[in-house]
């Protein structure tokens, strides 16, 4: 479990938004939001490194839970990822809110599931033009569509998990829900 758990941490401490940007000449810290996530790479400088950033994060998560799924701590090696990329010790424990990362890490353990969250994140992200209110209903859809694909009995043993991450997701998003709140979000 604890080599899941490192693994994950070090391949999502890989801080893959802050290098393409810096390559590109951004500190992505001084610009948007100053996350070195996909959102703002793609904000701030432009699709293709957004994209390339939203893919290697994915992969990032993808290839952690692989590991841990070998080593039989699927999750635990998922969480680690998320632990990495929000806190990365290559960027003084800086790092993005983990979306990206966690599509990548759910894509082996629910594809289902997480494809129909992703088609709630593509409903609300069209009708808002919100990342984070998409993001955060996405996250928040997935146990239901476990449920829904899965089975109840089956969802058990992803209730718990699925429960962390959502609460993972939503405290990186504490100050977008707040901009949110007041009004003050950026519409993509």
């Amino acid at each position: 479990m604890f080599a899941a758990l490192c693994i994950g941490y070090f391949l999502g401490a890989l801080p893959f938004g802050f290098w393409i940007a810096k390559a590109h000449g951004v500190c992505i810290f001084d610009v948007g939001s100053g996350n070195p996530g996909a959102t703002n790479v793609l904000r701030t400088v432009g699709k293709k490194a957004g994209y390339t950033v939203f893919f290697m994060d994915a992969f990032k998560g993808m290839l952690a839970t692989f590991i841990g799924l070998k080593l039989q701590y699927p999750y635990v090696g998922l969480i680690g990822a998320l632990v990495g990329h929000g806190f990365s010790f290559f960027i003084r424990f800086k790092g993005g809110k983990g979306v990206a990362t966690l599509i990548g890490g759910l894509f082996l353990l629910m594809p289902l599931p997480l494809l129909s969250g992703l088609l709630v994140w593509l409903a609300v992200f069209k009708y808002t033009r919100y990342v984070s209110c998409a993001s955060i209903c996405f996250v928040f859809s997935l146990l239901p569509f476990c449920c829904l694909w899965n089975g109840i009995s089956a969802t058990r043993m992803h209730a718990l998990p699925l429960f962390v991450l959502c609460v993972w997701i939503l405290v990186h998003h504490r100050t977008n829900l707040l901009r949110l709140w007041r009004g003050e979000e950026n519409r993509f």
